[in-house]
């Protein structure tokens, strides 16, 4: 093996090691960020047990891979975590994985 290939060799392994190492952390989700199943619509709207709340301007929502997505590119219902705002918004969303739907929530 030439010298080059081998360092490429050792950087791709390397690579593939962090990248695993990354993906089984758990996520920073904020211990008083509220379970529930909502509905998302394209609209900036979410509902929640019956009642209507708005996302806040600049909220994010974040899906299973922790990627931030357009408000208005995703709808549908999903098990979350979430905060709102001082005015009641919705500001952070985390749509859960099974495995994190699964877990209790933090003691607060």
């Amino acid at each position: 093996m030439r010298p080059h290939s081998l360092s490429v060799l050792v950087a791709s392994v390397l690579g593939l090691a962090s990248s695993l190492a990354i993906a089984a952390l758990p996520r920073p989700i904020p211990d008083d960020a509220v379970k529930a199943k909502v509905q998302i619509s394209p609209a900036g709207l979410v509902q929640v047990k019956g009642d209507t709340l708005r996302l806040s301007p600049g909220a994010q929502i974040r899906d299973t891979s922790n990627r931030i997505v357009l408000p208005s590119h995703i709808s549908g219902e999903y098990t979350v975590r979430m905060l709102l705002d001082k005015g009641g918004q919705v500001h952070r969303v985390w749509i859960l994985t099974p495995e994190e739907a699964a877990m209790p929530e933090p003691k607060r």
